[in-house]
């Protein structure tokens, strides 16, 4: 199959509905030649009955990025589905997740607030190094974030979670560099996906989007952010590490 991923293989975490950032990358990556694995949490079996859904039903693996034991055997998981000559080209990181106690910003606990942080930061890391044995010079890890420029409406500590992502990315780009492995985020506009539905005020941050972005940006299309995603996982940007490309329709650059 020919296409900008072709003959790569990607492991795509984070799909749970079709509306989902991760669900089209992984979508668009199998049009563009790549061999994909996903890994769910919690609700596996919903996962299972969307990866039927993409162009060839892919295999998913159980993984909780905060659960050691499911990082240290990932590569193995893998392995058994690859065989021995197992290896990955890329890794999307598409993690996030805040209690309800992380939207208010004064009251929040630091259990909501490291919990945040562990799961939308930290895992980045943590799922980077579980997965260093299956790398090789050449290959991409592609995280999604979420503009952490300024104070977002409603946002809050989960604001604060990607900002400590973005500067992940930046450290974890100068420790793979050496070894051949770009780190690059993209920051995609609010999609009305279900992680979406557990944002309080969630219409009121998407709002910011309808009157002030320039090209536009449609909540409902999570695919731009998908095929940004897969554009940093190919070859286009061999020497391109530590960046974030936004995919917002342009409403980063538009300040305050």
């Amino acid at each position: 199959m020919s296409g900008i991923l072709a003959g790569k293989r990607v492991l795509v975490t984070g799909v749970l509905t079709e509306a989902s950032i991760a669900f089209q990358a992984a979508k668009v990556a199998q049009n563009e030649g790549a061999e994909v694995i996903l890994t769910g949490f919690g609700r596996l079996s919903l996962v299972e009955r969307i990866a039927k859904r993409l162009p060839k039903e892919a295999p998913v693996i159980e993984l909780d990025v905060t659960n050691q034991e499911h990082l240290d055997g990932l590569a193995d998981k893998i392995r058994e589905h690859q065989g021995e000559d197992a290896r990955l080209d890329g890794i999307v990181h598409s993690i996030a997740f805040g209690p309800q106690g992380a939207f208010n910003f004064l009251e929040a606990s630091w259990e909501d607030v490291s919990t945040a942080v562990q799961v939308s930061a930290y895992s980045y890391k943590a799922l980077a190094t579980a997965l260093l044995p299956l790398m090789h010079p050449g290959g991409a890890i592609v995280g999604l974030t979420f503009d952490a420029q300024m104070a977002w409406p409603k946002y809050d500590w989960m604001g604060v979670a990607k900002a400590a992502l973005e500067g992940t990315n930046r450290y974890l780009a100068r420790d793979l560099g050496p070894k051949g492995i770009r780190c690059n985020l993209v920051s995609a506009g609010p999609i009305k996906s279900m992680a979406a539905k557990s944002i309080p005020g969630f219409e009121e941050l998407a709002d910011v989007w309808n009157h002030r972005a320039p090209i536009g940006w449609d909540l409902a299309d999570p695919e731009p952010a998908g095929r940004g995603v897969v554009g940093m996982l190919s070859d286009f940007f061999p020497r391109t590490t530590g960046e974030i490309v936004h995919v917002d329709g342009g409403v980063h650059m538009m300040g305050a």
